[in-house]
């Protein structure tokens, strides 16, 4: 196994081992965004452009990454972001991802639609992890989410704000997505072909949405994503609901989906801890602005008032070594650690947060700085680099 993961110098090489793994529908659930994929694609390439500055004949020893995030130590800026179904990229996903973020010195972030439950990440990790919450149309659904947070010491609440209605993804409409996989002809003769996934699967117990298995919801139909999110998600979301988690919370709070700089200002006014410029990885509105782009403008709405987080897009360690030098204090990566889980499972997160954290190491060092915390604007080059208005 060890052999097969130093083999794997970039996420890349394991995107291409977890698109051999992985049945066609879950992973193309995991790479794909909506409609015609363009602010999916933007996220990446306009990372391209910005180009970094390399100083010579500096001191490069005692390199360091670590920093906090919400008053968190972490050994680098990067958080694991919340992804439904995890545990469908690999059996027990949330489980091993959260582990291999704990080994590693970084946040896990467990998602609302996880396939396991907050209970079973309290009860396989020691570290607090964060969890991340849909806002419901049964508000009483919601309240009981959170206290299960609470119970489980989860140390920060991430609220996501642009999935009050769901963008639309081809592929997942015509993979018939739903889990477990429902015994078509086809899905039988994909599982066919992916022997370790499905042995992997059947010796767990955990094939559904293990937060909500047990909950009465009134959800017609508990296997179809489509069908639970247009019943229960709540299109009514609003500010003052902001207002009402925090107060049930009362811990730290994460605004998740910010992508406009009035909306970065009503994230500050509404007693926010920090927001996270996310575009749901070009997963909802297609056409919108890639996050780095946007970055600047959001940074200068609202300055120091708030920690400014970025997460899409980020594929390498000089994606986040760029994003913190246009000023945000952290990132999250998503299909990064899920190419690594889908591949090799909880080693394979592990050897994802390693290659970043390498990219993101040297790179540094290469532009003169060896603490991330001074890292800023300097090191890239003027004119490459997005700026706000």
């Amino acid at each position: 196994m060890r052999n097969k993961l130093e083999k794997m110098t970039c996420i890349e090489d394991l995107r291409k081992v977890a698109k051999q793994k992985l049945p066609k529908m879950f992973y193309d659930y995991v790479d794909t965004g909506s409609w015609t994929e363009s602010t999916y694609h933007a996220n990446c390439q306009d990372f391209q452009p910005i180009k970094l500055r390399q100083r010579v004949l500096t001191d490069m020893t005692g390199r360091t990454l670590e920093t906090t995030m919400v008053g968190q130590q972490v050994k680098m800026p990067v958080a694991l972001a919340p992804t439904g179904l995890t545990g469908m990229v690999h059996a027990d996903g949330e489980i091993l991802a959260a582990r291999a973020a704990e080994q590693f010195g970084v946040p896990y972030t467990l998602s609302t639609m996880s396939i396991c439950s907050i209970e079973d990440i309290a009860a396989n990790t020691n570290a607090p992890f964060w969890f991340q919450l849909y806002v419901m149309r049964d508000r009483a659904f919601m309240r009981d989410l959170i206290r299960r947070a609470q119970d489980a010491k989860c140390s920060a609440l991430v609220v996501t704000a642009d999935l009050q209605v769901l963008g639309q993804r081809h592929k997942d409409i015509k993979n018939g997505l739903s889990t477990p996989p429902k015994p078509t002809l086809r899905n039988w003769l994909n599982l066919a072909t992916k022997p370790e996934w499905c042995l992997a699967m059947l010796n767990t117990q955990r094939r559904s949405f293990g937060n909500i298995v047990g909950h009465n919801l009134g959800v017609a139909d508990t296997t179809s994503i489509a069908s639970w999110t247009a019943e229960q998600f709540d299109p009514k979301l609003s500010w003052d609901d902001i207002a009402e988690i925090k107060n049930l919370w009362n811990g730290k709070l994460v605004i998740k989906g910010i992508l406009d700089a009035e909306d970065a200002e009503m994230a500050v006014k509404a007693g926010a801890d920090a927001i996270v410029v996310s575009n749901h990885g070009g997963r909802q509105l297609d056409g919108a602005p890639s996050t780095i782009h946007t970055l600047p403008h959001i940074l200068s709405a609202v300055g120091s008032h708030i920690e400014v987080w970025l997460d899409s897009g980020i594929y390498t360690g000089q994606d986040v070594l760029k994003a913190i030098a246009l000023g945000a204090k952290g990132t999250m990566i998503g299909r990064a650690f899920l190419y690594g889980l889908g591949a090799f499972g909880e080693e394979g997160v592990k050897r994802a947060l390693e290659i970043i954290y390498q990219e993101m190491d040297i790179s540094m060092a290469f532009a003169g700085k060896t603490d991330i915390k001074t890292v800023n604007k300097d090191i890239l080059i003027p004119g490459t680099y997005p700026v706000a208005n």
